[in-house]
């Protein structure tokens, strides 16, 4: 089965053919360019991909994957860069996805996180990405968890995932992620906005930049009055912590990373580790299983079965229900596949 993914809109064009096992094995011996020709393919949703991936997995699953989120202008590339300076410092290759907004004219990434980091450019074991959203909510991009699966086969120890700046509802990046971080900083609003923003569900470590600025102390005791209201209850969980950093002048970056050392370990402990990445795994799943069936309703469809049921769903002949029910029908009928697609509207609201 061909997958071809969100590929509305885009301009129809014969992919170039690729020898994957050449790319693949390119990629794990940490080739950059074979590198960035296989995230490529997986933001084209190039037709090889699901090769691509099976090609990918036997060399992944050992990278420790972080994201980073937080509010424009907070520091979050700064810290990243000094974040990726102190993995070095340990000797670990560190790979990183900024998830930067699109741009108007290209649809591509505007490149400003990369800007901040060009002190990691010319190192051999680290490798920056930028990534466009291409209009997706939640922060990161459609292609963000393939492209984890990419540098962790490429021998990434750490991955460091930075999204796009989000407001109070977009936390998908603590589904991908190993361990969140929620950065703040003082000056950008009070402990009631924190509250709103849903920080204490995602972060398992907090962090306030900027802390040579006025106002940190007040921010650091909100929050953690916050944290402590939100976890007094539940006993044997993991308490996050709140750190303090200038990223741009490297301090408390060391702190930093001992608290996420210290979240590794806890999750390592307890087994939680293993069952976030399942969950993980069972999300992808359901995005490109998703992804697939809407596909194939297109070209079994044509969308003319879609507009006919829409019209009988508007004009009353129908319900969404017996319609959904019966173009999945349809689909099984013309692919020659006699699986039952759909439960039925047993339950409706």
């Amino acid at each position: 089965m061909s997958y071809r993914g969100h590929s509305a809109g885009r301009a129809s064009s014969e992919p170039r053919a690729v020898d994957i096992a050449t790319l693949v094995a390119r990629a794990t011996e940490g080739s950059p360019r074979a590198v960035a020709r296989l995230i490529s393919l997986v933001e084209d949703e190039h037709p090889a991909l699901p090769e691509v991936m099976a090609a990918l997995t036997p060399h992944a699953g050992s990278a420790w994957v972080i994201g980073l989120t937080g509010a424009p202008g907070v520091g979050k590339s700064t810290t990243v860069s000094a974040l990726v300076g102190g993995f070095r410092r340990r000797g670990l290759r560190v790979g990183v996805l900024a998830v930067d907004p699109s741009s108007p004219f290209s649809g591509g990434a505007l490149l400003g996180d990369r800007v901040r980091m060009e002190a990691h450019t010319l190192d051999d074991g680290v490798y920056i990405r930028s990534m466009a959203a291409r209009g997706r909510l939640g922060g990161l991009a459609w292609a963000t968890p393939q492209a984890v699966r990419v540098l962790d086969a490429a021998g990434c120890d750490v991955v460091l995932v930075e999204t796009v700046g989000v407001g109070q509802s977009e936390v998908e990046v603590a589904g991908l992620a190993d361990t969140t971080v929620v950065l703040l900083a003082p000056g950008m609003g009070d402990g009631i906005q924190a509250a709103k923003a849903g920080v204490l569900e995602i972060a398992d470590v907090f962090v306030v930049n900027k802390a040579d600025h006025d106002g940190v102390d007040a921010t650091v005791r909100d929050l953690r009055h916050l944290v402590s209201l939100g976890q007094r209850s539940e006993p044997g969980r993991w308490r996050s912590p709140v750190c303090r950093t200038s990223a741009s002048l490297d301090a408390g970056i060391d702190e930093l990373i001992a608290a996420l050392d210290a979240h590794r370990a806890f999750l390592e402990t307890g087994g939680a580790l293993r069952r976030g990445r399942e969950r993980r795994a069972a999300d992808e799943i359901e995005q490109i299983a998703t992804a697939s069936m809407r596909s194939r309703l297109a070209q079994v469809a044509g969308g003319a079965a879609l507009q006919a049921l829409a019209a009988d769903v508007v004009d009353g002949r129908t319900d969404p229900y017996a319609a959904a029910d019966l173009l999945l029908s349809q689909l099984s009928s013309a692919t020659g596949e006699s699986a039952d697609w759909s439960d039925g509207p047993a339950e409706r609201p």
